[in-house]
């Protein structure tokens, strides 16, 4: 069963809407005992990264989150401020966040860009255990980006006032900053290639 994490922050009925699109059937998560059963977690993202920890903490889903990712190795999406929180810190209300991945949140340089940035971009997606390599355009909105220490987690690359991660992947974790449920067909294609996949290998 796909679950997806419905919090006060998130966007969950708009990706859920995207994944009935694609013919799959899905459930919100709003506690710890409705995990049981996930083949695939996904966290959606609107708002601050400090608000979305607060909400995870409130629904006491933090322990129960990190024994199904990173111990049962479930797959998990994470988007927009869904990304974000899988690193050790953000500047957006000097939060800590789950530090699955090493790196840090920082604010764009409103000196260089608009600040939020609004709307499509190019990203170049690298290989991953679900997709080929390739170019496509995404749907953004936001104003912080995730800078991580370990350059292999980087996923897909952006340009935005200079280049910046616009996704990230290792293992059985991947995110996106930018709105796959958003992205019209480019985005159902990456969100279907994800759910096609479970932690032994790509069933589409």
């Amino acid at each position: 069963m796909i679950k997806i994490i419905d919090y006060k922050a998130g966007n969950a009925p708009s990706v859920l809407h995207a994944i009935n699109r694609l013919g799959y059937e899905a459930a919100f998560i709003r506690g710890p005992e409705e995990l049981e059963g996930a083949a695939h977690i996904i966290l959606p993202g609107v708002g601050s990264a400090l608000a979305t920890m607060n909400s995870l903490h409130e629904m006491n889903l933090i322990d129960a989150l990190r024994d199904a990712v990173l111990h049962q190795k479930i797959l998990f999406l994470g988007i927009c401020v869904g990304m974000q929180i899988l690193f050790e810190h953000s500047e957006e209300g000097d939060a800590e966040c789950l530090g699955w991945l090493k790196g840090r949140v920082v604010k764009f340089d409103a000196s260089k860009v608009r600040v939020p940035q609004m709307g499509w971009n190019r990203v170049s997606l690298k290989k991953s255990p679900i997709n080929q390599e390739r170019e496509d355009f995404f749907y953004f909105v936001n104003s912080y980006y995730v800078a991580p220490e370990n350059k292999s987690d980087i996923w897909g690359t952006a340009e935005y006032g200079g280049p910046f991660a616009a996704a990230a992947h290792k293992d059985n974790i991947y995110a996106a900053q930018f709105h796959i449920e958003k992205s019209g067909e480019s985005g159902l294609k990456l969100l279907k290639e994800f759910l096609c996949s479970d932690k032994e290998n790509v069933k589409c």
